[in-house]
């Protein structure tokens, strides 16, 4: 019975998030300090007092939410909790998986806000808006989706982008390709095929170009073997090697976050408890719908953290 630490993707950012860990905690409030200087510029003013759409913009919510997961797990480190000798595994869903990394010491935090920065400027950047889009298709089975993808591939890329379990599968690629595929999914029987409010085709072969500038950007830093093996996106299995973390990293950038089967591989090893890091409660929702037998539990505010840690220091 061991424990896993999770952190949350985009989607998971709201205006006020992370404000009150900064008002109670000071190592909180040195994160924020710290990431806003790695980036030059105070991002924590776009988080606490918005606009949202600035804060939703890819380049800025990556940073942020990241940021907020990274406060919370200084502030646990400050009073008493020893991650290597309390947590079995860290996993992050997309962005995500960069707080998990430097949660778990392979990068520095200045070096996870600038190389999550790269990353959302490159993302936007690799498809003119309007070429590409994603959708959710709620209620068939994975090959059921891989299959209406394979179908309408005649009119461009389309591809399952987030295996996020519970019957929600979300496809990316070419507009015209991924509109036929969610036609195609209703008739299939989907309950509900969703075009999503994006700004760009994640986790598709379209990301391509943002894929080579990660591989250029991670090239250049320094990185250290995980003191927690992390569960990749790409693989649902655990990696413990620098060298492969940067690997998966790049081929996560067009690859698919497979995170049904991160849950479902954390319950056939003995993990009971999943703690989601940060902004939200998104992973701690999903857990339930994949594993009834996992409990998550989400930390994010001041009190949250006290609850953890009256749990974690027992």
């Amino acid at each position: 019975m061991s424990i896993a630490f999770t952190f949350p993707g985009q989607g998971s950012q709201a205006v006020g998030m992370g404000k009150d860990l900064a008002e109670a905690f000071p190592e909180a409030a040195a994160v924020f300090a710290e990431v806003d200087e790695a980036l030059g510029e105070k991002l924590s003013d776009i988080m606490w007092n918005g606009p949202e759409e600035t804060l939703t913009l890819t380049a800025n919510a990556q940073p942020a939410l990241m940021a907020v997961s990274m406060a919370v797990i200084r502030v646990l480190e400050a009073r008493g909790l020893d991650l290597k000798g309390k947590v079995s595994f860290v996993a992050g869903h997309s962005l995500g998986e960069y707080s998990a990394l430097c949660a778990a010491g392979t990068f520095s935090l200045a070096d996870t806000a600038r190389l999550l920065r790269i990353r959302g400027n490159a993302m936007q950047a690799a498809v003119p808006v309007g070429k590409g889009a994603m959708a959710a298709i709620i209620g068939l089975e994975h090959g059921d989706v891989e299959a209406v993808c394979g179908e309408a591939s005649g009119l461009g890329s389309c591809q399952i982008a987030n295996d996020n379990g519970g019957g929600q599968l979300v496809i990316s690629g070419e507009k015209q390709a991924v509109e036929k595929a969610a036609a195609l999914a209703s008739e299939k029987g989907a309950k509900r095929a969703l075009m999503l409010p994006v700004s760009a085709p994640f986790h598709s072969a379209l990301m391509a170009p943002a894929a080579e500038a990660m591989r250029e950007a991670l090239a250049k830093v320094e990185k250290r073997d995980p003191i927690v093996p992390v569960v990749a996106n790409v693989l649902a299995a655990p990696v413990s090697d620098a060298g492969e973390v940067a690997r998966l990293l790049v081929e996560q950038v067009t690859g698919q976050v497979r995170w049904r089967e991160t849950v479902e591989w954390f319950a056939a090893n003995d993990v009971t408890t999943l703690y989601e890091i940060g902004s939200g409660k998104v992973l701690t929702g999903l857990a339930r719908r994949i594993d009834k037998t996992v409990t998550g539990i989400a930390v994010n505010s001041p009190a949250d953290v006290d609850t953890a840690l009256a749990a974690l220091l027992a």
